[in-house]
């Protein structure tokens, strides 16, 4: 016990040798009893050189080789964190007892496994002694694991270095449950080659592990054995088996990095046409599918059409899933196949023309034109009937740029020399929607609260704002009562000031102890914390709001909507000043300069009669802010844009000014900061923070008659719902909101093109700016540009072709100047459809230099189009 104690390992190991079996084992009750005292703490505070010394001990006292066995399998909780010591301490018994050891611990792991360190003792006994390697799937599979840590060159240079290898790789093949990696398989392959193991085994134990792996793991397997071709054709039915589990799983569908490994694995076993034609009717289904899953059908049929085994009806119900789908490499791929069949079997010329013309009524004129070709190529081969199907089909579907064409092609009457310009469908714009007056009952008031927290809607947070003033100062009591349902689930805390910390006031209208953040008590209108303007805005409304409530001074909120942008009518501000004027209230004052940045003006000169007539100071406030003609709109351009054409701006990200607040408004300080640039503001915590990741719905609506401020100020964090509020809200669309519309163009197609349409309807949108902003950002690389032609195309495909047109008309010129932008001939093909349709003329000089060159690029095929159309 000193010499543990000392952790003086030589010194057990030779005391151990020197001790009898039974001097020994007398020793080893006191060695168990300081194991169990230490405990897991006391055993973490011993240096490795006492662990090993005790471990040894303990060990090295065992009375018999059974015991031996039992001590190691199951007689330490805590062992030293290397294995070296077993083997110096097995070392000193003789080898029967330790040939024993090892027949004694193969019996312990087969009635329950143990851990895998006890391999390497026995390995060293096996390897020491030359007794038999236990062949148990436990020492097996801990034989394995210390060959895999290797490259599978390494993992084959260790097994032919090891004597054991060609007993016991055959036993490896034969026990399903043991671990393969795919290093091993490799390198069972070269045995495989030498007679050491058995090839057929290994094939049929490859099967297995990918049959039961997912296909992102199971493909290195399947790699690692490459089968001969007498193996490919023997193996037709477990391959076949394998790739229907792998159709199942790809008619699911799923993200690229779901289907991309499973098509990888279908495509490595390799079926042949004759294997894959009784999934025929599977692959047909895969065109309907993502992209790349219907890529793959694709091929899969094109394979089997390749061989004879598709039939006619099948290629043209494929040319029906196909030809119309938007992805134009999809669509491309399948007029290639076609034309392959046509050149292959020029007897179905006519049937494979039909299929192509059902490419004609494609979105994109790339497509139309391509499709168009294809027939030219092979109409020589079809019937009269066929050139009557393919003139009505042209007929209904090409764009003008390619009818005239189409007609000299199919003998058809050419289009008249009059151009007809197709309505313009721009969306309906229903005017301002008007908000329900003030809520009557406590229990509407709680029902808007439970929408604001829900949902961060800017009508509810004000009619429930309002509604626990007017409610309060009537009942108390039952407003408490009503609003118990609703406060029992507290909003997430966010680090600005937003709209669910209504929460807050209800709250303190209930008299309820404090949200808690962190465990501790947390209410931000107690605290005052926000960061934007906008924030410290609302939070000042919040805080006085309790105010009014406490006092209930004030019956109502002057704020108050009433129109869904946030606008409040001049006329009902007017009648609810008067109100409170007759009542002897002076108005609280962030409510009173909330309600002049919402009023919205007016000729009305009975309006303004009735606001001249009031005589309390907030009554001659509002008579002057309506007289003077409130808040001054701002100029957000910015410095060196070029105003006079703006398709001439260098690249750049061009983002907009903030405007300043230094417009002499007479407003509160918190309000009249709302007005000016927003910088980053200093956080609770002490350190700057950029807020502008908080930009709410209310940002809007506390200016909703200065959208392209506000469009300003919030830069880069308006995301698609924000832009929708502003393309709503009132005053006039300057650079800021085109600047925010061409931005999320490249990133938010659908809300960017709803916005686009909304101006458009609205008679605001310039077209020459939008154009200026985005061949900018595309130049400068901070808009993809295929993302953009797709946004426009989607505008196109609403029927406002001549707003489209009025956009690209002026971009154009900048995007083909020099060297022409990436995804050019898509911006022409784009132009060309739009042109046609809204009957534009007029030579524009850079697509005439385009349309000249040589080459048959689609650029330059579609410059030339373009440049017909305008003729």
């Amino acid at each position: 016990m000193t010499l543990v104690e000392a952790g003086d390992v030589p010194g057990v190991l030779r005391a151990l040798g020197e001790l009898g079996t039974e001097q020994r084992a007398a020793q080893l009750p006191e060695l168990d009893a300081r194991y169990e005292e230490l405990g897991f703490p006391g055993w973490l505070e011993l240096t490795v050189e006492q662990r090993v010394s005790l471990a040894g001990a303990r060990l090295g006292c065992q009375p018999t080789s059974e015991a031996a066995a039992r001590h190691l399998h199951h007689g330490g909780r805590y062992v030293p964190p290397h294995d070296d010591w077993m083997v110096d301490v097995v070392e000193l018994f003789p080898v029967a007892w330790r040939t024993e050891l090892v027949a004694r611990l193969d019996e312990q792991v087969r009635e329950r496994s143990g851990s895998q360190r006890l391999h390497l003792v026995v390995d060293h006994i096996v390897r020491t002694t030359g007794c038999p390697m236990p062949e148990s799937d436990y020492f097996l599979s801990g034989w394995l694991s210390s060959h895999h840590r290797a490259t599978s060159e390494g993992v084959l240079e260790r097994l032919r270095e090891d004597p054991l290898a060609p007993k016991l790789l055959p036993l490896v093949l034969e026990r399903s449950s043991l671990p393969f990696t795919p290093q091993l398989l490799s390198a069972l392959c070269a045995f495989a080659a030498e007679g050491t193991v058995d090839r057929a085994a290994l094939v049929r134990r490859t099967f297995a592990i990918v049959a039961d792996a997912h296909p992102t793991a199971a493909l290195p397997y399947w790699q690692a054995v490459p089968l001969t071709g007498d193996e490919h054709a023997r193996t037709a039915p477990e391959r076949t088996a394998l790739a229907e589990k792998l159709l199942t799983r790809l008619l699911r569908d799923g993200a690229p990095k779901t289907v991309t490994p499973v098509m990888t694995l279908l495509r490595a076993l390799a079926l042949t046409p004759a294997e894959q034609a009784p999934f025929l009717r599977d692959h047909v289904a895969l065109l309907d599918l993502s992209s790349p899953v219907a890529a793959y059908g694709q091929e899969v049929l094109r394979e089997l059409d390749e061989a004879g085994l598709l039939e006619e009806d099948v290629l043209s119900e494929a040319c029906e899933r196909v030809l119309l789908r938007p992805e134009k490499k999809l669509v491309r791929a399948q007029l290639s196949w076609l034309d392959r069949v046509a050149r292959r079997e020029p007897a179905r010329a006519g049937r494979i023309s039909v299929c192509a013309a059902l490419a004609f009524g494609h979105p994109d004129v790339s497509v139309q034109e391509r499709a168009l070709t294809l027939v030219a190529r092979h109409l020589k081969n079809a019937g009269d009937p066929v050139r009557a199907r393919l003139r009505t089909a042209a007929a209904a579907s090409l764009g003008p740029a390619l009818a005239a064409r189409a007609a000299q092609l199919l003998g058809a009457e050419a289009p008249g020399a009059e151009r007809v310009t197709e309505a313009e469908v721009l969306p309906h714009l229903p005017g301002l929607r008007p908000v329900p007056g003030p809520v009557g009952t406590a229990v509407e008031v709680a029902q808007e609260l439970a929408v604001v927290l829900a949902d961060d809607d800017v009508v509810a947070f004000e009619r429930a704002l309002d509604g626990l003033v007017r409610q309060a100062r009537l009942d108390r009591e039952a407003l408490s009562r009503a609003l118990e349902p609703v406060m029992r689930r507290a909003p997430g805390v966010h680090r600005d000031c937003g709209q669910s910390d209504l929460y807050d006031v209800a709250a303190a209208v209930r008299g309820d102890e404090p949200r808690r953040l962190y465990g501790r008590p947390h209410r931000r209108i107690s605290h005052g914390e926000a960061i934007s303007p906008p924030g410290k805005l609302l939070m000042a409304r919040l805080i006085e709001a309790l105010d009014v409530i406490e006092s209930g001074a004030q019956p109502f909120l002057l704020a108050l909507p009433t129109h869904a942008t946030g606008a409040v009518d001049a006329g009902v501000l007017v009648e609810r000043v008067a109100e409170l004027e007759r009542a002897r209230v002076e108005p609280a004052p962030v409510d009173l300069a909330q309600a002049l940045l919402r009023v919205t003006l007016t000729p009305d000169e009975r309006v303004l009669r009735a606001a001249g007539g009031l005589r309390s100071e907030a009554g001659r406030r509002l008579a002057r802010w309506m007289r003077e003609g409130g808040l001054p709109h701002q100029d957000s351009t910015p410095e060196k844009w070029p105003v006079a054409d703006p398709t001439d701006a260098p690249p750049g990200l061009w983002e907009p000014v903030s405007p300043g607040p230094d417009h002499g408004v007479p407003l509160p300080p918190v309000a009249s900061a709302v007005c000016g640039t927003y910088e980053r503001g200093r956080s609770p915590g002490g350190g700057y923070s950029l807020y502008d990741a908080y930009a709410a719905p209310y940002w809007v609506a506390q200016l909703p008659h200065h959208r392209d401020e506000v469009a300003a100020y919030a830069k880069s964090c308006v995301d698609g719902g924000m832009l929708a509020l502003l393309a709503e809200a009132g005053g006039p669309a300057g650079y800021a909101l085109h600047w925010q519309i061409a931005c999320r163009l490249g990133e938010d197609r659908d809300s960017a093109v709803d916005a686009l349409l909304v101006l458009a309807a609205q008679g605001q949108l310039d077209g020459r700016l939008l154009a200026g902003q985005l061949q900018a950002l595309i130049r400068n690389r901070s808009s993809s540009p295929k993302r953009v032609v797709d946004a426009l195309r989607t505008a196109a495909g609403t029927g406002a072709y001549a707003t489209v047109w009025s956009v690209l008309e002026a971009a154009l010129p900048a995007l083909l100047r020099g060297t022409p932008v990436r995804e050019a001939g898509a911006f022409l093909a784009l132009a060309v459809e739009c042109a046609s349709r809204c009957a534009a003329e007029g030579p524009i000089p850079e697509v005439e230099v385009v349309a000249a060159r040589t080459g048959s690029s689609q650029t330059v095929k579609h410059a030339r189009l373009l440049r017909d159309v305008l003729r």
